[in-house]
């Protein structure tokens, strides 16, 4: 009996603790928060829980069937534990207890489904995310697919395009990062060799200085601010710079021979540094290159020493607009300086040469007529005032250049080469020439032009062309614009431009200089009478130019006048 009393007593206590301990589960759950006590490790403090709508929903059914069931067993318990009571109980727990079983099941079961939700979400999240994973391992890839290696492969093939000699090959530039940068500085490093190599092919194809100084201007003002060029050399004592040729876009007023005084920027031309001047904030000498070239609207100049193996010293000098050259500037021109100095003295050798055939020609003439003084010194110089003079108003502006007026001077004392090819008797006759004789005096344009033309066709076969200008005005000097002229009777414009100016010239100075058989006239009547032969013996616009400059060819007939 004692025995059978502690196992009820034993039973009660484990009815009261499962009872307890099921009571604070369904509210704990009911609450969605685990005490800590009712978790596997307690350290960690209570759990906040989460659940979905159907498992809320078994939860509230099962928190109410635990209510009617544990209020149908305490009312079998009555709040004692005797005997009888605790049969009572047993009985409620066999008859109710397998509800109470089956909706802790369901809620079992619902947290199961709840639990097996969320690893499939858990599963989908890992499944996204590995996929996110290698979608953005493969955009990496493709990125540096595309902006490291493509451009590094297509700069390697760039690279490879300039070592086998293409200068004009480019990259393209595919992104703005570093190796962005890299491909432009390449692309302006090509084109600057390519550049530099046309440059030197085009100098080596001119003939010319001037042709010289045109290709340097074309293809070095996309890389240096470039508004004018020329070239001076400096006299052998250094105290002035003579300007030898220069070329522009614009109207600069400046002449070939003009000299100047050496001052900042000349001084240090001379030197073998290299000097860059901003001309808006230097002290400017009076009648220095830098106070001509500031008054013409640029404002920086670079000076450059030439490397020649003569002793002339040649300087070249660059000028803009621009406030200041960059450093780089005066690198990338001193780097080019070499080049365009061995043309230089290429070019200059050629053009001294053939201007010394030019002198020694027209020496040759003036010896067959030695009265003749001054006269071609004379009317080369005035002949180079009326053009110089058409070069700044009237129709011919566009046609006559700096190397036009140069021509015109130095091919103007050759007008009457062919003279050497007329009998003496003829060409020193004191009086008046009979119809026989003049006809034979007439051919002498004739003559001159086919001298030319063999000198001409010498130089052509060795790649240059000099004396285009000379044969114009060796041929046509005599030709009148009304068509009377000879040899061939040309009219009006089917004359050479060069062949009008010099016919000016020249009959100005035959009438105002004296001559065996006759006595110089005054400047007035030779003006008078060369004022009614225009429009039938001169162009009216050429000798329009010609009274214009007329107070400068005075200066010049006032010092080597013959009378």
């Amino acid at each position: 009996y004692a025995s059978g009393n502690h196992g009820l007593e034993i039973y009660a206590q484990d009815l009261q603790k499962q009872t307890t301990l099921f009571n604070q589960i369904v509210i704990s759950l009911e609450d969605r928060q685990i005490a800590a006590d009712l978790t596997p490790d307690p350290e960690h403090g209570k759990i906040i829980c989460t659940w979905d709508d159907q498992s809320r929903l078994q939860m509230s059914k099962t928190a109410a069937d635990w209510k009617q069931f544990k209020t149908g067993l305490d009312s079998q318990l009555g709040g004692h534990s005797e005997q009888s009571r605790l049969i009572l109980a047993a009985k409620y727990i066999e008859e109710r207890g397998n509800v109470l079983v089956q909706s802790s099941e369901r809620l079992a079961q619902a947290f199961q489904y709840m639990m097996q939700a969320k690893l499939d979400e858990i599963r989908l999240f890992q499944w996204l995310a590995a996929g996110m994973g290698i979608i953005l391992l493969g955009v990496v890839v493709y990125m540096i697919q595309r902006l490291v290696i493509r451009p590094l492969n297509i700069t390697l093939e760039g690279f490879s395009q300039v070592a086998n000699g293409n200068f004009k090959h480019r990259l393209p530039v595919l992104a703005r990062n570093e190796i962005g940068q890299m491909t432009w500085a390449f692309n302006r490093l090509t084109e600057r060799l390519n550049s530099m190599f046309r440059l030197t092919d085009r100098i080596n194809q001119g003939k010319k200085l001037d042709e010289m100084l045109a290709f340097v201007y074309e293809e070095l003002h996309s890389f240096v601010p470039l508004d004018w060029v020329g070239v001076f050399y400096a006299s052998p004592d250094g105290s002035n710079l003579s300007l030898e040729r220069h070329f522009s876009q614009r109207s600069m007023g400046l002449k070939e021979g003009d000299c100047f005084d050496i001052h900042l920027g000349g001084l240090a031309a001379i030197s073998q540094t290299p000097l860059a001047l901003s001309l808006t904030t230097t002290d400017i000498a009076p009648n220095s290159l830098d106070e001509v070239l500031l008054n013409n609207g640029l404002n920086a100049a670079v000076y450059l020493l030439l490397p020649t193996q003569g002793s002339n010293r040649a300087v070249m000098v660059f000028a803009s607009d621009v406030q200041a050259y960059e450093r780089e500037h005066v690198e990338f021109l001193t780097n080019i300086a070499g080049t365009i100095s061995h043309v230089l003295e290429k070019t200059v050798v050629m053009e001294s040469l053939v201007a010394s055939a030019v002198q020694g020609l027209a020496k040759l003439a003036e010896s067959r007529d030695p009265e003749t003084g001054d006269h071609l010194t004379r009317m080369a110089l005035y002949s180079a005032l009326v053009a110089e003079e058409l070069a700044r108003a009237g129709s011919y502006v566009h046609c006559i250049t700096p190397a036009y007026v140069r021509d015109v001077y130095h091919f103007a004392p050759m007008h009457d080469i062919g003279k050497v090819g007329v009998p003496d008797g003829i060409l020193l006759k004191p009086g008046k020439l009979n119809n026989e004789e003049r006809k034979e005096m007439e051919r002498h344009p004739t003559i001159g032009a086919e001298v030319l033309r063999r000198c001409e066709a010498q130089l052509k076969a060795q790649g240059h062309s000099m004396f285009q200008i000379g044969i114009e005005i060796a041929e046509s000097h005599h030709e009148k614009f009304d068509g009377s002229g000879y040899p061939v009777g040309l009219k009006g414009q089917d004359i050479p431009l060069s062949a009008r100016i010099v016919a000016v010239a020249d009959v100005f100075d035959a009438l105002t200089s004296k001559r065996p058989y006759k006595e110089a006239w005054t400047i007035e009547k030779a003006i008078s009478v060369m004022q009614e032969n225009s429009g039938t013996h001169f162009d009216p616009e050429v000798f329009a130019a010609m009274l214009r400059t007329l107070p400068r060819m005075m200066t010049i007939y006032n010092r080597l006048k013959h009378i």
